[in-house]
């Protein structure tokens, strides 16, 4: 696989009710800015969506922000990232962000976040893509969709063969290490979350 050079984040445009959401956002930003990996999210300067595009730029790294038109007044569209792209639907949106990026990595958020995050997973079900997918799991977020999973599982909706395929990070800092680890073909096993042990 080649080396992850840009990372697509799903995250909020909101804060959510714990601060340790908007610091995993910042440390998640730092962390791409200082491994040279390019940020390409939704555009916006609000929430946490704002803060890991600010923390990219703070430490001089490249950011890509793709929003739909209807989008640039409600999520104050962030003027000085280096490239913004305003597109004419969400679809579209999702399409580049797609293919701008060679991995994703989905911290905390609402609707959106988890609607983005399921696509790129079923996605890569069903062999449409091989990159990476993290879930920054920021004080076990993520554990009731994961529960969700294994749900799933049992009762054979998700069978063999058509396995689910994500990295989970209980921390950001934790993520391009990951990242670097994948992009070489590292075997990421230690990391992978595996439905059964749930």
């Amino acid at each position: 696989m080649a080396p992850v050079k840009t990372v697509c984040v799903y995250c909020g445009s909101g804060f959510g009710g714990n601060p340790a959401f908007r610091d995993a956002a910042e440390q998640l930003g730092t962390a791409l800015a200082r491994a040279g990996i390019g940020l390409v999210y939704g555009g916006g300067d609000v929430g946490l969506m704002g803060t890991v595009a600010r923390a990219v730029m703070q430490g001089g790294g490249h950011v890509t922000g793709i929003i739909p038109d209807f989008l640039q007044a409600r999520e104050h569209m962030l003027e000085d990232i280096q490239e913004t792209i305003v597109v004419g639907d969400m679809h579209t949106r999702k399409r580049l962000m797609f293919e701008r990026s060679d991995a994703f990595v989905a911290l905390p958020g609402g609707i959106g976040t988890l609607e983005e995050l399921v696509e790129q997973l079923t996605w890569a079900q069903l062999g449409r893509h091989r990159k990476p997918i993290v879930l920054v799991s920021v004080d076990d977020f993520w554990s009731p969709l994961l529960t969700l999973f294994a749900h799933m599982r049992q009762q054979g909706f998700i069978r063999e063969g058509l396995d689910l395929s994500y990295l989970v990070a209980q921390d950001a800092d934790a993520v391009v290490p990951m990242l670097q680890r994948t992009g070489r073909g590292e075997d990421p096993e230690a990391e992978r979350f595996v439905e059964e042990r749930l």
